[in-house]
């Protein structure tokens, strides 16, 4: 931080609390969670988006896009963990799963959990995320290392346009909120895209906003998704400290075929522990959590519960 003038630094790094990184949004007005900076140590522009990563204090490296926090080392795994293995482990058997978004690899490392996964796509449409990833967060970005998985740069709502009808068993949208180059990821249209590239029976589970700050947008995904799938339709969530509000919500929808029962692992991850030499033993995520995580406070069932299963 030394050395630059107010008007140099990046979005969010604050001139009144010099040394501390705050994020400001419209998308949570009248607050801010801020992070003590130690170091800046990236910062570049890419086609789409800034990119910063700095080394906080006590959540270690942090990669920003936007003046977002995308994720901490210190956290990531809540994150991770659950949107790659609330939809996995709801399904037996799970072959070919496509990512979308998730540059910084680490739900192709959950997915690469699974042994019965055969193929991986991921498209992510900023590749300069995928390269600062590799760089300041092998850890999570060794999920790229995986030979299932097959990187596509490129727009993810042309990529599933595209896609064969019926191929994928999982689609995972690891999308940022609904601004920027991730606007068409929340809309009608791309629900569409992923029901037709689903296999009957096929789940998709897709980040989902906070329930202490977008009831409203929440509402609208509801609504959309349960036009399109004709399967289950649920709302989970998890806490994240370093997001808004503390806790990020998923969608997690399947399409018309063999009953899925989101609730209910049918796949327990952690019934299997031959993932954990090569990954690690998992940080957040157990069956337990995941039967637990689509419990709703009463404010949010009232909205959410009205439109489920």
């Amino acid at each position: 931080m030394e050395g630059k003038n107010a008007d140099e630094l990046p979005a969010g790094f604050s001139s009144v609390i010099p040394g501390w990184f705050s994020e400001i949004s419209t998308m949570w007005p009248g607050e801010a969670h801020s992070l003590k900076v130690e170091k800046i140590l990236f910062e570049g522009k890419s086609d789409y988006q800034s990119v910063v990563v700095f080394q906080s204090a006590s959540y270690g490296k942090v990669l920003v896009l936007d003046g977002v926090i995308q994720l901490t080392e210190r956290d990531e795994c809540a994150y991770q963990e659950m949107i790659a293995h609330l939809p996995l482990c709801s399904i037996e058997n799970p072959k070919k799963v496509l990512v979308i978004g998730g540059g910084d690899g680490g739900v192709l490392r959950e997915i690469s959990r699974h042994v019965s996964v055969e193929k991986i796509d991921i498209c992510e449409i900023d590749k300069m995320v995928v390269d600062v990833s590799k760089e300041y967060f092998p850890s999570v970005a060794v999920g790229f290392d995986d030979p299932r998985v097959t990187l596509h740069i490129g727009d993810g709502v042309a990529f599933l346009k595209a896609a064969r009808e019926a191929t994928y068993d999982a689609i995972i949208v690891d999308s940022s909120d609904p601004i920027g180059p991730a606007q068409e990821l929340f809309e009608k249209p791309f629900f569409q895209s992923v029901a037709k590239a689903l296999r009957p029976g096929g789940v998709v589970c897709t980040q989902a906003e906070s329930i202490w700050l977008h009831m409203n947008i929440i509402e609208n995904i509801v609504t959309n998704c349960r036009q399109i799938f004709k399967g289950s339709v649920n709302y989970a969530w998890t806490t994240v400290p370093t997001y808004p509000s503390g806790v990020i919500g998923f969608m997690l929808c399947s399409t018309e075929g063999p009953l899925v029962d989101f609730k209910n692992p049918a796949n327990p991850i952690d019934a299997d522990d031959s993932h954990v030499e090569k990954y690690g033993p998992l940080k957040f995520y157990n069956s337990e959590l995941h039967s637990a995580a689509f419990c709703l406070p009463s404010f949010a069932k009232r909205v959410i519960g009205s439109k489920e299963d």
